[in-house]
């Protein structure tokens, strides 16, 4: 399974993507996202699903690049959309054939130079897409029940970027403590509105296990704090103990 996050606000994009490969009891680092940086031209693309296809969609897409200009990210997100469904009518028969689904779920994130603002797609193993508006500054693929909580709590199109990393760590710290599927290294993306750079920073477990102990006791404290009172009603229906 994969934990890849992409969050849009005002101020620019944050992505989090972890690198753990599993294939049956076999598991192994790989990177997830595929960056491609030029003049104005910041694009970056993290996938969920079989390996297989994804390896094969991205060589076909980076060809794609070699040739071929695109002035704005939708643009790009349709040729990659392309490229899955090629893929797909190449390789998804045998796969499904040899018990494998066809599986690829797609964040594309970036600006290109005709953009008037950053912009974050998901794409589909089908290869179509939809765009992450106001209202939806998240988008998460791959093994997403465990971490949404603090994302939906906290995230607003208002939101710095330093805040919304700080809560996507911790969304996947949580994921990762619930699941044996998602875990470190994680690759961490930033992109600031009109820029045109993208920042890349890899994280080992112990570089962030201080923040991981952190959030445990912070979280433990904030639930003694919770106040009580609430739940007198409840506990007066128990039975009470009677000496004897």
């Amino acid at each position: 399974m994969t934990y890849c996050l992409g969050i849009k606000v005002k101020e620019g994009l944050v992505a989090i993507a972890d690198t753990l490969i599993t294939s049956g009891t076999e598991t192994a680092i790989k990177k997830k996202i595929f960056i491609e940086q030029k003049d104005n031209f910041s694009l970056f693309i993290m996938t969920s699903g079989l390996r297989s296809v994804r390896d094969k969609a991205v060589v076909y897409f980076r060809e794609q690049l070699e040739s071929q200009e695109f002035n704005k990210l939708y643009k790009a997100a349709n040729a990659f959309g392309q490229q899955i469904k090629r893929v797909a009518e190449e390789d998804k028969v045998s796969l499904e054939k040899a018990g494998f689904k066809f599986d690829l779920n797609t964040i594309i994130g970036g600006q290109l130079k005709d953009d008037t603002e950053h912009k974050l797609f998901l794409l589909f193993p089908e290869g179509n897409w939809v765009e992450l508006e106001q209202g939806a500054p998240y988008v998460i693929i791959g093994n997403s029940g465990h971490g949404k909580a603090i994302l939906n709590r906290t995230l607003t199109e208002n939101t710095s970027m330093k805040l919304a990393l700080k809560a996507g760590f911790l969304s996947f710290d949580s994921t990762r403590v619930s699941s044996n599927n998602v875990d470190f290294p994680i690759d961490v993306i930033l992109y600031k509105k009109d820029t045109y750079e993208i920042a890349e920073q890899r994280y080992e477990q112990k570089d962030l296990q201080d923040i991981s102990a952190q959030w445990a006791e912070e979280l433990k404290k904030a639930l003694e704090d919770i106040s009580e009172d609430w739940m007198e009603a409840a506990f007066a229906k128990l039975p009470h103990n009677e000496k004897v």
